[in-house]
């Protein structure tokens, strides 16, 4: 089973590992410990570099199989061996965009939810925009202007983010955890991981997050629409740099 290093250190930009299976026919490598996100609740996986003796070789994919996490390199390239240490090199101005990001979506779905009571019904992200559908009857402009006056508010306020792994048992008994109209969590999880938003939100969540609100930067509402009847999708958009 690998490692997941993201799960309790979202700023680790470079780590050291093993190679413990190494598939050629898809130009993978499974390690015994890893920074690269996986992909999953909406948030991309990440990209970047495995260096070793002998060279380096891109990341191009990263995707979650069972306990391992498997990378995905460059395509027919020669792989390192079984047992080989390796560095692993994120690409951290896309990563650090993608938890600025996540977090900007949690502010978002917090905003609406402690406000308007309105469920998720959906949700996508990639580095600085990201869009979440609510159970909206109506979507109107004022509304929008308010939304977004509210999660710049929270950008303000300057919320830490706190990071949890509860026994499942325990994380039930913690009223409206999963935000989404339905829930996505497997019954074979027993460890739920939280992330809470100090004084806004708490909710589960398997992605990588900022520290503090402060390090997402300025909100805008890019654009807003209906996908149903009581289905109304908000796109949210974020600056390269948090203080730009």
């Amino acid at each position: 089973m690998t490692e997941a290093i993201f799960h309790t250190d979202a700023y680790t930009k470079e780590f050291e590992a093993l190679v413990t299976q190494t598939d050629t026919s898809r130009s993978a490598v499974v390690l015994d410990r890893t920074a690269f996100y996986a992909g999953g609740g909406g948030q991309p996986c990440d990209t970047g570099e495995l260096r070793f003796d002998g060279g380096s070789l891109d990341v191009v994919k990263v995707k979650r199989e069972g306990g391992d996490i498997v990378h995905l390199l460059t395509a027919g390239a020669e792989l390192p061996e079984e047992g080989t240490e390796v560095t692993g090199v994120l690409d951290w101005e896309r990563r650090y965009q993608l938890m600025r990001t996540h977090t900007a979506m949690h502010i978002l779905c917090g905003v609406v939810w402690r406000d308007w009571g309105a469920q998720v019904t959906g949700g996508n992200m990639e580095p600085l925009e990201g869009r979440m559908d609510f159970e909206f009857e109506r979507m109107e402009r004022e509304l929008v202007e308010e939304i977004e006056a509210k999660i710049n508010a929270e950008v303000e306020a300057a919320r830490d983010l706190i990071v949890n792994v509860l026994p499942r048992a325990e994380a039930e008994k913690i009223p409206d955890l999963v935000r989404t109209k339905i829930n996505l969590i497997p019954k074979s999880i027993t460890e739920i991981r939280t992330i809470e938003i100090v004084g806004l939100d708490l909710q589960a969540d398997g992605g990588t997050h900022v520290a503090n609100t402060r390090e997402v930067g300025p909100l805008k509402v890019l654009d807003y629409k209906s996908k149903g009847r009581i289905n109304k999708r908000i796109r949210v958009g974020l600056e390269p740099e948090p203080g730009a």
